[in-house]
């Protein structure tokens, strides 16, 4: 692809996914959540379905397929190790645990920003740029100061890499493109959704009509 090795396309293909993840979830619990006679949100149905959703798409993304190509591939079959599967069990429910943290997230945002009288979108703005600068930042810190051993199993291991300079400004300016590439992006889609201002009413004892011309 373009060139590229197959690392990269790799990493491309994970930013499509997780970058189109936030608007995804929302907009898909908007639409499952029931609306009340004035056209408002009722309850949290609609959040709910939408982890009900993903978790019936992980079904078939991230069991029926593995599970597939280990039945069918000699150079798919796994070692059943305790800590292997303790460990990925742990990532599974981190990353269960983010994506009900996004869903309820944009709703409580929602909420108290209906609740104040402002936009509803005023604090929704901050989720998903928030959301992306702490998790590469949190990822390489982890990293730095967590190092298991695959070979022998050993996963208590921690002690600190310091690393370059320009790992800590890459970081650094990763984090704040981030930040103000995703918060224009929200910016943007706020003020469109903001309503129109009515229009001015009449000075009292003035004739809102023009005079005529001579």
């Amino acid at each position: 692809m373009f060139g590229l090795p197959l690392w990269a396309v790799y990493v491309i293909l994970a930013g499509l996914a997780w970058g189109t993840y936030v608007p995804l979830i929302f907009f898909g619990g908007q639409m499952l959540s029931p609306l009340g006679p004035q056209g408002q949100v009722v309850g949290i149905g609609g959040r709910l379905a939408s982890i009900l959703s993903v978790g019936v798409a992980y079904m078939v993304m991230a069991v029926a397929i593995p599970v597939a190509l280990m039945a069918t591939r000699e150079d798919a079959k796994p070692d059943w190790r305790t800590v292997g599967l303790v460990f990925s069990g742990l990532a599974g429910i981190v990353g269960a645990v983010g994506a009900i943290c996004v869903i309820f997230a944009s709703k409580a945002a929602v909420d108290e920003a209906k609740f104040d009288g402002v936009n509803p979108a005023t604090y929704r703005v901050y989720i998903a740029p928030l959301i992306f600068c702490l998790a590469p930042l949190i990822n390489t810190l982890l990293s730095l100061v967590w190092h298991p051993n695959a070979k022998t199993g050993e996963w208590a291991v921690f002690h600190f890499d310091m690393p370059g300079w320009k790992l800590w400004v890459g970081v650094a300016l990763v984090a704040a493109g981030t930040f103000l590439v995703l918060k224009s992006k929200e910016d943007a889609e706020a003020s469109k959704a903001k309503p129109p201002a009515p229009p001015a009413a009449p000075a009292i004892g003035t004739d809102p009509k023009p005079a005529p011309t001579p």
